[in-house]
């Protein structure tokens, strides 16, 4: 990470100057922010967190060269460690120092900034929180190679209010080897950032992992809505968003189905298959109905083939569809700090990096093919859905986490583990 150091002198002559409602300069508060005294650093933490992406800027510009050191050495220190919290719990964001991206929690306040500057929201609901080591897998990998991504970074700063909030808590299993090595991980979980206006609409929902590739492509086309549409009127602005999710379906489908003929995969119709009947209704629903939201829903029923696709095939469609991640210098970097204690050789980081890169580029192609095209079905369904409510359908139907069970599906009523409590604890 390299920082210009004419703009941090600057930088930090502005915030030097500006005395906030405790009537401490950020400069000060920034000191105290890594204080050993946690009487001093809490205030001066909860101080900066308040003043918003301004007082995460004033810890980045006042601690670039730690921050630089870190970057290039891994070396963890007492001193750097308090830097590392500070700057995670002023962004909310674990490993902040790797994105600096401020992250709000109050969905109601990023809106107010999102009408303020008259930005997109980037919304990521998850399980566990975001500025927690364990949240849910996907989560971690997001902060690894989307949000430390150079160019998805930069670009979300430039044009995005980011929140984000947990949707339960991210269950963890912990293997205990009983001579004091354990291995420590989450079992099960999932996440969603949704694109929203700052009235709360949904513009785009990106279900599972994405490449930074496209990500950033997604992102930037629903930032160029958001432009396009400040001006218009609320019905305007809901059938802009309809064309637009229209658009993106029919470029989904029609770069899936040349995937599948260049990668030589070949389906059969399912014997149970339904297909014909609901095409033949909407058919006539559409002679019936011939307004023009009515014309913007999509319908997709590809997830038919879903149990014919074996890993192989998947494999040919990814290295078509989405032959590249995007996963850069910064992200692999961040991965091997991560890394730096477990003793791997460079063979294998390079084969940690290869299967990485393999699951990323899969991740993306399957939740295109199966998801997005299903979420833009329901968006495009309705003129208007919550987004608590749509939410929660995401879990319960595309994730297959609902609400009412509470175990996430890792229990089961008729196994037995000869346990006493089934192994449960309640």
């Amino acid at each position: 990470m390299k920082f210009k150091y004419s703009v941090l002198i600057i930088a930090a002559f502005m915030f030097s100057a500006t005395a906030f409602a405790a009537g401490k300069s950020a400069e000060t508060l920034t000191a105290e922010a890594v204080s050993n005294d946690t009487a001093m650093s809490v205030p001066a933490i909860r101080e900066l967190r308040a003043m918003g992406s301004v007082g995460l800027d004033a810890l980045f510009a006042r601690y670039a060269a730690d921050i630089d050191r870190f970057v290039k050495t891994g070396n963890a220190t007492a001193e750097w460690k308090r830097i590392a919290a500070a700057l995670d719990t002023v962004a909310m964001q674990k490993d902040a120092y790797t994105a600096h991206l401020y992250w709000y929690t109050d969905l109601e306040a990023a809106k107010a900034a999102a009408k303020a500057k008259n930005k997109p929201i980037l919304t990521l609901r998850l399980l566990g929180n975001l500025n927690e080591e364990f949240s849910c897998a996907n989560s971690r990998l997001f902060r690894a190679i989307l949000y430390s991504n150079a160019g998805v970074s930069k670009y979300l700063r430039d044009n995005y209010i980011l929140h984000w909030k947990s949707v339960r808590p991210a269950p963890r299993i912990t293997v205990d080897f009983g001579d004091g090595r354990k291995i420590e991980r989450t079992v099960t979980g999932n996440s969603i950032h949704y694109i929203i206006d700052s009235d709360g609409q949904i513009i785009d929902a990106l279900a599972g992992l994405y490449g930074p590739t496209a990500f950033l492509n997604y992102l930037q086309k629903s930032a160029g809505v958001v432009n396009t549409t400040a001006k218009m009127t609320p019905i305007e602005k809901q059938r802009a968003y309809l064309t637009f999710r229209k658009t993106n379906f029919d470029a989904i489908k029609k770069n899936r189905d040349a995937a599948v003929t260049t990668a030589g995969v070949t389906f059969t119709e399912p014997q149970n298959t339904t297909a014909a009947l609901p095409v033949m209704e909407r058919a006539m629903s559409k002679a019936i109905v011939v307004d023009e939201v009515s014309l913007l829903r999509v319908y997709d029923d590809f997830s038919r083939f879903e149990p014919q696709i074996n890993l192989d095939s998947w494999n040919k469609l990814a290295k078509v569809y989405s032959p590249a991640s995007g996963i850069d210098n910064a992200s692999n970097a961040f991965i091997r700090r991560q890394n730096r204690n477990t003793g791997l050789s460079e063979k294998e980081f390079a084969g940690l990096f290869a299967k990485l890169e393999n699951f990323v580029t899969l991740d993306t192609t399957r939740n295109d093919f199966l998801f997005h095209t299903t979420l833009y079905e329901w968006l495009n369904a309705r003129r208007t859905m919550p987004l608590e409510r749509f939410n929660s359908q995401v879990y319960d139907v595309l994730f297959k986490t609902p609400e009412s069970d509470k175990w996430l599906g890792l229990y089961s009523t008729d196994v037995y583990t000869a346990l006493d409590g089934n192994g449960m604890t309640k």
